[in-house]
């Protein structure tokens, strides 16, 4: 077992866990931040995609012990203190960018650093490098336009 400590949505957390537990499952599982979904648990989805030390990353690829001391937002930890919605999530909202909702923490956590980043420029640059992010029931036109409108702010 391996002591490990990580600041999640601005709180510090320790943690004691194995070695081979992937940084999804000790969010899920350990701290019961359950807005970040597992779907394909191989990196091929990007459902888990959250944001570590400004940098987004899949989760389930992600060993917990490797990212020791790091800062690690979710989708929990988005919103404002206040319940303000960040852009982003507000832009989802708006353009209706989702359908079963179960790829949504995902892309938006994935957009988020996308904007972040700040390489897209044009919808082209959006969608290959959003490509990490399926999502299965087709709503990439609202989520490209979701996006473009939460980075003109």
């Amino acid at each position: 077992m391996n002591d490990i400590a990580l600041t999640i949505n601005g709180q510090k957390k320790n943690l004691t866990l194995a070695p081979w537990t992937t940084l999804l499952d000790a969010l899920r599982e350990h701290l019961d931040l359950t807005g970040t979904k597992k779907g394909c648990d191989h990196g091929q989805c990007g459902a888990c995609t959250v944001i570590c030390d400004g940098q987004r990353i899949n989760s389930c690829l992600t060993f917990a012990v490797m990212k020791d001391g790091s800062e690690v937002t979710t989708i929990e930890g988005l919103a404002k203190a206040g319940g303000e919605l960040h852009p982003v999530q507000q832009a989802f909202i708006k353009h209706d960018a989702f359908q079963c909702g179960y790829c949504t923490p995902g892309q938006i956590c994935s957009g988020v650093g996308l904007i972040k980043e700040g390489h897209a420029k044009t919808d082209d640059e959006i969608r290959e490098l959003m490509s990490g992010n399926i999502c299965r029931c087709g709503a990439y036109p609202n989520i490209l336009a979701a996006l473009k409108e939460a980075m003109s702010k």
